[in-house]
C-alpha cells in the first residue's frame, strides 16, 4: 500500500470521525448510528497505520494487491449495513402503518360518538 494512499486514508478517516462527532454534538445523529462510522474509521486508520496487516489479509484470500482487499472489504461491510438499514426502514415502515391505521379507527370512533351525541341533543 502506498503511503499516499494511507495517508489519504488517515486524513479522510479523522476528518470522518470529527464529522461525526461534530454532527452528535448537534443531536443530528444518534449515538447508536455513529458507533458505526466510528468503528468504521478506526478500521482505516488500523489498516493505514499497520500495511502489514492488510498485506497478510491480502496474501490470505489469495488476491493481488491490497488496495483491491480494502476496496472489497469495505463494499462488503457497507452492503452489510445496507441490509441492516433495509431491514429497520422496513419494520419502521410497518409501524408507521399500523400506527396510521390505529389513529383512523379512534378518529373514526371519535366521529361515531359526536354524532351519536348530537343525535341525542337534538331530540
Amino acid at each position: 500500500m502506498s503511503t499516499v494512499f494511507r495517508v489519504i486514508l488517515i486524513v479522510v478517516s479523522l476528518l470522518t470521525t470529527f464529522y461525526i462527532l461534530k454532527k452528535i454534538r448537534q443531536s443530528k445523529l444518534q449515538i447508536e448510528y455513529a458507533i458505526f462510522w466510528i468503528l468504521f474509521a478506526g478500521v482505516l486508520i488500523l489498516f493505514s497505520l499497520f500495511p502489514w496487516m492488510v498485506s497478510m489479509l491480502t496474501r490470505l484470500i489469495g488476491m493481488q494487491l491490497p488496495v483491491n482487499f480494502i476496496f472489497l472489504f469495505f463494499i462488503f461491510v457497507l452492503l452489510v449495513k445496507m441490509f441492516l438499514m433495509t431491514i429497520e426502514l422496513s419494520t419502521l415502515e410497518n409501524k408507521v402503518k399500523d400506527l396510521t391505521q390505529e389513529l383512523a379507527l379512534e378518529e373514526k370512533e371519535r366521529a361515531d360518538e359526536q354524532k351519536e351525541e348530537n343525535k341525542g341533543k337534538n331530540r
